[in-house]
């Protein structure tokens, strides 16, 4: 399964180029996030390339930080977390200087499992993790409230959940020709490497 990189302050103000993706890139994505355990030779076949070529789209995936990462899901109960809760952190004052300070200190509690920025009353939606309602008690009386930034915490416990391992695709695959002149510049850039490395061995002889 993949998991989800961090997002910046704000994707609007600081956007982000993305690569041109095509058909085959997709369908490694699909099934990378329906079975991520899935090997090289187990992926090529599904997606129908050789395994070499296979390997190289999957290397460039993460090289374009397309593909951010892999992690295994475990049971809860098995790890002793009894409740999970959505916590809702109102700041004393919005400014860049309370959030990052907050977000900052809420990432470092072990008991976090995701932060949300988000907008209406609420600043910050934080999902925790915790042994029991004492705990989740304590974390917030004890970790957050105390905060200077914060105002106020509201706090709903989760009584179940589903998520969706596969994220929604918006983009259509790029135009063949378009793959064709990427991997074609990538291919002279990697000629140009090598003339330029046999020519400074040339240069030493």
């Amino acid at each position: 399964m993949v998991e989800m990189a961090r997002p910046t302050s704000n994707l609007l103000r600081n956007p982000v180029r993305q690569p041109a993706l095509d058909r085959i890139d997709f369908e490694i994505l699909d099934a990378l996030q329906g079975d991520a355990r899935l090997s090289n030779k187990e992926l090529a076949a599904r997606v129908g390339l050789a395994p070499s070529s296979c390997l190289l789209r999957v290397r460039a995936l993460m090289r374009d930080r397309v593909l951010l990462g892999h992690h295994a899901e475990v049971d809860a109960d098995a790890l002793g977390i009894g409740a999970q809760a959505l916590i809702a952190v109102r700041l004393v004052q919005t400014s860049r200087d309370n959030f990052r300070a907050l977000h900052q200190h809420v990432e470092s509690l072990p008991e976090v499992l995701a932060v949300f920025h988000v907008s209406g009353a609420a600043d910050l939606q934080i999902h925790v993790a915790v042994r029991s309602i004492v705990h989740l008690r304590d974390l917030i009386c004890d970790r957050l409230a105390t905060r200077a930034e914060v105002d106020r915490c509201e706090t709903s416990i989760i009584y179940g959940y589903t998520r969706n391992a596969r994220l929604p695709r918006y983009r259509e695959p790029a135009a063949p020709e378009r793959r064709a002149g990427r991997q074609k510049g990538r291919a002279a850039a990697r000629r140009r490497a090598a003339a330029a490395v046999r020519a400074g061995a040339s240069g030493r002889r």
